[in-house]
C-alpha cells in the first residue's frame, strides 16, 4: 500500500455527538492547518441537515468612512480557529445539540446597493424556508436591513437590539438611503419594528444635532450608552431589555464598534470610551432567555486590526450567539471526539 492509498480527505476527525457533526477535532489536527470555516465547523455541503448557519457577508460599499469590511468575514473565520466544542461559561456544548455549520459567503454586488442587498434578502428567505437561524459576518451595517426585512416577513414585526457606538438611523448620506448609517431609519419606515420593543446598547459618538436623537426617539428606540453600561452593569441592562422584549421574535444586530478601540482596533469608525470584550459577552449570555431568532456582527475591517484583536473578539461574540440559539438542555451528554463517518459505539 502507497503513502497516497492512505490518505482519505473524508476522514478529517470531527467532533461528533448524537449524529451532530461538530468541528474538526483538534486534539488530533492541528487548528492553524486546513480551510478556515468559522470554529472549523463543517461546510453546509458536508452534512445532511443545518440547524444554525454562519454566512458571510462581504460588503462594505455603503461604508461612509474607512473601507475593508468586505474582508471582515474571511478575517473573523481566520480568527475563530481557537474556539472549541465546550463552552465553559454556560456548561453548554453549543455545536453538539444543534447541527450549526458554515454556508459560506453570499454573493453580493459591489457597486449596485440595491442588487446587493437583495441578494442577501433572497438567501436569507431560503435559509427561513429551510428553518435555519442565521449567524451572519459582516460587511458593514448595510447588511442588517435586507436581513431584518427577510426577519420580518418569516416573523412579523420584531423586537430589535442593536449593540452600536451610533445610531444608524440617520434619513441619507450623500442623497443615499442606503448606506450603514441608515439602516434603522428605513426598517423603521418599512415596519420591520415592533417599536415597543427595540433597543441600542453602547451607543456614544458625537451626532450632527440633537435632533438626531430626536428622531431616533420617534421611531420608538430606547437607547442605553456606553455610560449606562458601566454605571449599571451587564446584568441591570440584560434585565431591562428582557422585561421590554418578553417572548416577542428578537434580533440582534452587533456593529463591533460598540467596544472600545482598546478592544476592537479593526473597524472603520472607531469611537474611544466603548464597551469591554468581558460587557458585550456578559450582556449577550444574559439576554440568552429571549427568543434570537436572527443575528449578525458587522464593520469588521481586518486591515486596522492589531494581531487579530477585533476578529477574535468578534469570533467569540458570534460564539456567544450561536450558543444562545442552540437552546441548550440541562440533561447534555459529553460529546464524542470521532470520525463523522464512525458510529459513537464504533
Amino acid at each position: 500500500m502507497t503513502s497516497t492509498d492512505r490518505f482519505d480527505p473524508q476522514s478529517i476527525p470531527r467532533v461528533v455527538r448524537d449524529g451532530i457533526v461538530g468541528p474538526v477535532d483538534t486534539a488530533r489536527v492541528p487548528r492553524y492547518s486546513g480551510i478556515a470555516t468559522f470554529a472549523l465547523l463543517p461546510r453546509i455541503d458536508e452534512v445532511e441537515r443545518a440547524d444554525i448557519a454562519v454566512i458571510g457577508a462581504a460588503f462594505d460599499s455603503g461604508v461612509t468612512y474607512r473601507p475593508g469590511a468586505r474582508f471582515g468575514p474571511a478575517h473573523v473565520r481566520e480568527s475563530s480557529r481557537m474556539l472549541r466544542a465546550y463552552h465553559p461559561g454556560v456548561d453548554a456544548y453549543p455545536f453538539g445539540v444543534k447541527q450549526v455549520v458554515d454556508a459560506g459567503d453570499v454573493p453580493m454586488n459591489p457597486f449596485d446597493i440595491p442588487e446587493a442587498l437583495e441578494a442577501l434578502e433572497q438567501a436569507a428567505d431560503y435559509y427561513a424556508s429551510k428553518e435555519v437561524r442565521l449567524v451572519t459576518i459582516g460587511g458593514d451595517h448595510t447588511i442588517s436591513l435586507p436581513l431584518l426585512r427577510s426577519a420580518a416577513k418569516a416573523h412579523g414585526p420584531i423586537a430589535f437590539v442593536h449593540f452600536d457606538a451610533h445610531l444608524d438611523t440617520n434619513e441619507q448620506y450623500f442623497g443615499s438611503r442606503y448606506t450603514h448609517g441608515t439602516p434603522f431609519k428605513r426598517a423603521s419606515d418599512e415596519g420591520l419594528f415592533d417599536r415597543s420593543a427595540i433597543f441600542h446598547v453602547g451607543t456614544r459618538a458625537s451626532t450632527y444635532g440633537h435632533e438626531d436623537y430626536e428622531t431616533d426617539e420617534s421611531i420608538g428606540f430606547r437607547v442605553i450608552s456606553s455610560g449606562d453600561v458601566y454605571d449599571q452593569g451587564p446584568k441591570a441592562v440584560a434585565d431591562e431589555i428582557r422585561k421590554r422584549v418578553g417572548d416577542r421574535p428578537l434580533y440582534l444586530s452587533l456593529d463591533i464598534d460598540v467596544l472600545d478601540p482598546a478592544f476592537a482596533p479593526g473597524t472603520g469608525t472607531p469611537e474611544a470610551g466603548g464597551l469591554s470584550s468581558r460587557e458585550v459577552l456578559m450582556l449577550i449570555r444574559n439576554l440568552a432567555s429571549l427568543n434570537l431568532i436572527g443575528a449578525d456582527v458587522v464593520e469588521v475591517a481586518p486591515a486596522y486590526d492589531s494581531g487579530d484583536i477585533t476578529g477574535v473578539a468578534a469570533s467569540h461574540i458570534a460564539y456567544e450567539l450561536i450558543t444562545w440559539m442552540s437552546r441548550l438542555t440541562s440533561d447534555e451528554r459529553p460529546m464524542s471526539a470521532s470520525n463523522p463517518n464512525l458510529d459513537e459505539d464504533s
